[in-house]
């Protein structure tokens, strides 16, 4: 994950140091931070605070008041309209989908409440029987079950929706458009380690190493763009069970531990993040223009952009 503690906490004028102010707060289950160069009003930080959960309650599969969790509740599908920003989110995923052969779909959400990461939170996979009928049924495809028309879903049974693989970097998008409509220019927008940095001098941000987090593999010098990364140690409840999925085949993934993406938007990082667990670079970069770090399994490292530059996996934390 990325970790702008290893080289200092970023300031307003986007130097590592101290000054500036810092609004920090819990949402959509992890810790944010948002640094500025001087306190945000009240009013800002409500108006914040309510974008987020209006998102939250569209998006997350874990409230059972969401309107994703409508349309998994649907026995017979039916036509749902989304908040406007939802064009912009569903058109990446149009454009991740075909990129990576259907690995990055959100229709995964079954699959992952069949390995138990559910909105009980069980961590407790159904049996193998249950999960090999489901996917010998043969699970819904985005391309195929899903009807788009704009921000409007059209759906003939119950689906669960997982917009994990790009939502928190969309979030992370709006809280920058709010600060920016509201004439903050300058600022760092960290959501969980998804980060979005805009004005001043850039940042110098930690590569955590996904094994041992006092550990970094590597840094990047961030300046008006964003940083997501993905880990199979983050979300992990067993032996081979961890959130990055393969709607394809229904099994976590294996070769690909974690990855870094650096982007214009972070959205698109944290979509990409996903996506190179599955898909070659080259072939994505034919659709999107980024940068990222790949750490495989057996440890190998594989870097594209002059942004990111590598140290030893064994390099301490600076």
């Amino acid at each position: 994950m990325p970790r702008t503690d290893t080289v200092g906490a970023p300031t307003a004028d986007g130097r590592a140091g101290s000054g500036g102010a810092t609004f920090a707060f819990d949402a959509i289950g992890a810790r944010w931070r948002i640094d500025t160069g001087e306190p945000l009003g009240g009013g800002l930080r409500r108006r914040i605070e309510e974008r987020i959960e209006r998102f939250d309650a569209t998006y997350s599969r874990f409230r059972s008041d969401s309107l994703v969790s409508r349309i998994a509740a649907a026995p017979d599908g039916g036509r749902f309209t989304f908040p406007e920003d939802a064009v912009r989110l569903f058109g990446l995923y149009d454009r991740l989908f075909t990129a990576t052969d259907g690995a990055v779909d959100p229709l995964v959400g079954r699959y992952l409440e069949l390995l138990g990461y559910d909105a009980g939170y069980s961590l407790t996979p159904a049996p193998d029987d249950v999960r090999a009928a489901h996917h010998a049924q043969g699970g819904p495809r985005w391309a195929t079950d899903i009807v788009r028309r704009g921000r409007t879903l059209i759906t003939r049974r119950p689906l669960v929706i997982d917009v994990g693989a790009a939502g928190k970097g969309h979030l992370v998008d709006i809280v920058s458009e709010i600060l920016r409509t509201d004439g903050v220019n300058r600022f760092v927008v960290d959501g969980s380690g998804d980060l979005r940095h805009a004005g001043g001098t850039g940042i110098r941000v930690g590569l955590e190493h996904p094994l041992d987090p006092g550990l970094v593999i590597g840094v990047t010098d961030l300046c008006d763009r964003a940083l997501c990364a993905s880990a199979v140690t983050r979300r992990a409840w067993g032996e081979g069970l961890h959130h990055v999925v393969d709607p394809r085949t229904g099994v976590p993934t294996r070769d690909v531990i974690a990855t870094w993406v650096v982007a214009d938007r972070a959205a698109v990082a944290d979509g990409l993040a996903t996506a190179l667990f599955f898909t070659d670079a080259h072939r994505l970069a034919e659709v999107f223009r980024f940068a990222y770090v790949r750490m495989f399994a057996d440890g190998r490292a594989e870097i594209r952009g002059t942004s990111m530059a590598s140290s030893s996996p064994e390099a301490p934390s600076v």
